[in-house]
């Protein structure tokens, strides 16, 4: 088999060493030697489009945050169902991928990073969240391998009971949250109904109808008042990608 060859890397202060890499037509990105993600499957990434952005076709001036840019797949999703008024926020916390997906991956999702409707916002998501109060009609989160499997332990407080009661409060009433994760996670569910979300939980493919399946939890705000937030679990801010 052809070896990987090595596109890019770099050595980004507390999360490790990051790498682009490529054998024939895809790539892979990988922290710290751990592969997050393949440019090969990316079925997931649509079903979160569908998943958020069902309640907003034909929605003007729908506002959406996408937490995690990736390859650039769910923002090129996000944006096929939106009108042309509609606004995305992409939260990437690493500076290398925006490059990249600027550059050398551009044309992997037909680069969406040169759509007028996209603003790029370097860093923390969670932070990010924390200062757009009631300001998102869809959030989709797409950080790290999702709650069930995480690379980096600092991403955790992202998904704890505060992270999710945070993402709450960042959506209007009737917003939907979507979060990518790599497998199942009841506690997760439990977690986002303690706040107010009503949770559907989806199981797409990674490939099209093929490959393994991932974990979509998808979770809709009912009410129009703060989220409700048990005082059992850490208060840490969640952190992006």
């Amino acid at each position: 088999m052809k070896p990987w060859e090595t596109v890019e890397k770099e050595d980004v202060p507390e999360v490790g060493e990051v790498v682009l890499a490529r054998r024939d037509s895809e790539y892979v990105l990988r922290v710290r030697g751990q592969t997050l993600m393949s440019s090969r499957q990316h079925g997931s990434e649509a079903a979160m489009a569908d998943a958020g952005c069902a309640h907003l076709v034909g929605t003007q001036k729908a506002r959406v945050l996408v937490g995690g840019l990736g390859f650039g797949f769910t923002v090129r999703a996000v944006l096929d169902r939106l009108e042309p008024s509609a606004r995305v926020v992409v939260a990437e916390l690493l500076p290398s991928v925006v490059t990249w997906n600027r550059g050398i991956l551009a044309p992997l999702a037909k680069a969406p990073l040169e759509d007028s409707r996209v603003t790029v916002v370097e860093g923390d998501v969670g932070r990010l969240m924390r200062k757009q109060s009631g300001a998102f009609d869809a959030i989709l989160l797409d950080v790290d391998n999702g709650p069930s499997a995480l690379t980096h332990p600092d991403n955790e407080s992202l998904y704890d009971i505060t992270g999710v009661s945070v993402a709450y409060g960042a959506l209007r009433p009737k917003g939907t949250l979507v979060v990518w994760s790599a497998g199942p996670s009841p506690a997760f569910v439990k977690r986002l109904e303690d706040v107010g979300f009503t949770v559907q939980v989806l199981k797409p493919a990674a490939h099209g109808t093929k490959g393994p399946r991932h974990t979509l939890f998808v979770a809709q705000r009912i009410g129009k008042g703060p989220a409700s937030v048990p005082s059992r679990e850490g208060k840490r801010p969640g952190r992006g990608r």
